[in-house]
């Protein structure tokens, strides 16, 4: 089902995504979608998966790991195909053939954008627990939340601090770039500190605007911001 892009992480752990990805030639990515399903289906393997892979900067595709499983960013995949890949994988697992839960003609429409919101300072990415004491988030069209917090609740030391995913889709990147930062500005969340001001930074930023995303470009905006600040 194609493929996100996953580019934008603080500390090899990934903060925002997108599908489809930009900068790569669409002729790069069917050759490697190709193949790597004939190796599942060689495998037999019959559930939903992921194969994680590095582009590097030789232009070629270096294997990583296969997750077995959902991924946080599912979500973008679900906007651009219109379909929900839970019920898909329930369906598949209850013994449906994959040709009756998936259309025939599965393509991508438009582009879908997630930003995670974590619990930690914009400059550090320190973690930040605390009580919620206003936890507001954006609501539109296209604009999809995924949540498990509310007002009054505690985020603590002990787990992951995400706090929300949230996800856009527009017609095109550009499109969904705007609408993303309206979202993440349209959020209020008080009580702790979150990585909204960072998230914002890195989307707006001249390399993520246009595309050419590295694992290093999240660092190096932060860092650039944090300079000026000072």
């Amino acid at each position: 089902m194609f493929e996100r892009d996953c580019s934008i992480q603080r500390r090899h752990q990934k903060i925002i995504e997108e599908a489809i990805a930009p900068g790569i030639d669409r002729s790069l990515i069917q050759v490697q979608c190709e193949g790597i399903a004939r190796g599942l289906g060689t495998l037999g393997y019959d559930s939903l998966g992921t194969v994680e892979m590095l582009f590097d900067s030789t232009g070629q595709f270096r294997f990583l790991e296969m997750n077995t499983r959902l991924q946080v960013e599912h979500g973008v995949t679900e906007e651009v195909l219109g379909i929900d890949l839970v019920q898909s994988q329930i369906r598949i697992a209850l013994g449906e053939r994959l040709k009756d839960v998936l259309p025939d003609d599965l393509s991508p429409q438009g582009h879908s954008i997630q930003a995670r919101i974590y619990a930690e300072d914009s400059k550090r990415f320190y973690p930040s627990p605390g009580r919620l004491q206003a936890f507001e988030m954006p609501v539109g069209k296209n604009i999809r939340v995924e949540t498990g917090y509310c007002v009054g609740m505690d985020v603590t030391q002990y787990y992951d601090p995400l706090l929300a995913k949230v996800i856009v889709h527009a017609p095109n990147r550009s499109q969904a770039i705007i609408q993303l930062i309206a979202a993440l500005r349209q959020t209020r969340i008080e009580g702790l500190s979150t990585n909204i001001e960072a998230l914002i930074q890195i989307i707006q930023s001249d390399s993520f605007m246009s595309g050419n995303v590295h694992t290093d470009l999240a660092m190096e905006v932060v860092q650039e911001a944090n300079r000026k600040r000072a």
